[in-house]
């Protein structure tokens, strides 16, 4: 199959002869670490590559729409990489072909010159036969890509890029907590990140609303674990907190209603309400999530979803800055000798910010 053929550039997507939701997670899973030599990237006995730490070499492209890709963009930003790692911001719509970059003047990204990340996958792969997706880190002097695949991408700007990280950085996969974390870090993925998906793209009414079952059973979870605690694991904010956020801070304004995930809206459950709302407020957090994007993406792209392609004016959600309380179960968001970021940089602020986010 040609990358053309693909008719989800998104979100790669099979269906199973039941009609579940499949997603295709077989990803260019190139690293990036510290031990790799300087210079060319290096073969592995696995047949991968790993590429050297080096600042000002990578460019990560990423759409403030697309809830993966979302992960990265909050982790450059906590771990201080701004001036490290340029970011490049594909718009919120896209064709059957590739992630566009009509946000920027001409409709071409001003670092790689490319109108289309396709073209950076092809310069390495010509005959690239997955999804085009974001995340991707690409070498800015090569226009190839490096690495698509989300998780270990994210997970390597905590712990391979530690010698660019700005002084006072958090430590978001703190080393007594890894194995709990790679545990709910699982289960997260399969029941709620992909779990709004698998709702909405089930292929019948059978595997729906065995979609929604398993959903709903692991965000009752969520809020059960919230109930008693400030984060998913430890006393301070974590990478796996961050992997809840992205499909939470989504929830009522897309997977509610576009993807019938509808027994609840996160603004019901007191819990993860109180939760979001913090996370929301914190740098990283809010200051990279822009709504008008999110629900264009959903709601334009996903044309068998929602045929007519209109996008909804609401939800108000105004609600993510009141007060959160979730002071009341001790722990801060970061370790004592953590500091904030500091402002966004230069050309980084949303293009379209809710009137409580400016």
């Amino acid at each position: 199959m040609s990358t053309t053929d693909k008719d989800w550039v998104g979100d790669p997507r099979n269906a199973s002869p039941d009609g579940e939701f499949v997603r295709d997670t077989t990803y260019i899973d190139d690293r990036i670490t510290a031990d790799a030599p300087a210079g060319q990237p290096t073969a592995q006995e696995d047949g991968t590559f790993h590429w050297p730490v080096e600042a000002g070499r990578y460019r990560l492209i990423a759409a403030r729409a697309c809830p993966w890709a979302h992960r990265a963009v909050i982790v450059r930003r906590l771990m201080g990489l701004e001036d490290v790692i340029s970011l490049g911001l594909a718009g919120p719509t896209h064709d059957v072909r590739s992630w566009t970059f009509d946000l920027d003047p001409g409709g071409v990204d001003p670092v790689l010159d490319i109108p289309r990340l396709q073209e950076a996958y092809f310069n390495r792969f010509p005959d690239y036969p997955r999804g085009i997706t974001v995340p991707a880190m690409v070498e800015e002097s090569s226009k190839k890509v490096v690495t698509n695949d989300f998780p270990s991408l994210v997970r390597d700007m905590i712990i391979e890029w530690t010698d660019h990280h700005r002084p006072g950085a958090p430590n978001l996969y703190p080393a007594e907590h890894a194995e709990e974390m790679e545990e709910i870090n699982k289960y997260l993925f399969t029941e709620i990140n992909n779990g709004v998906y698998r709702c909405g793209f089930a292929g019948t009414q059978e595997a729906y609303e065995a979609a929604y079952e398993r959903l709903w059973n692991a965000l009752d979870w969520a809020e059960e674990r919230l109930s008693a605690r400030r984060y998913l694991v430890g006393d301070h904010v974590t990478e796996t907190d961050i992997r809840l956020f992205t499909t939470l801070v989504r929830f009522d304004a897309v997977y509610h209603g576009h993807f019938k995930a509808s027994r609840n809206k996160i603004t019901e459950m007191p819990n993860l309400w109180g939760y979001l709302r913090e996370l929301f407020q914190l740098p990283g957090f809010g200051d990279t999530t822009d709504f008008t994007e999110i629900k264009q993406h959903y709601y334009i792209v996903h044309k068998e979803v929602n045929p007519t392609q209109i996008v909804p004016v609401g939800p108000d959600l105004s609600g993510l800055a009141t007060p959160h309380g979730r002071e009341a179960f001790g722990g801060q968001p970061f370790a004592d000798g953590t500091t904030l970021p500091g402002p966004l940089p230069e050309g980084e602020g949303l293009k379209n910010p809710e009137p409580f986010q400016k």
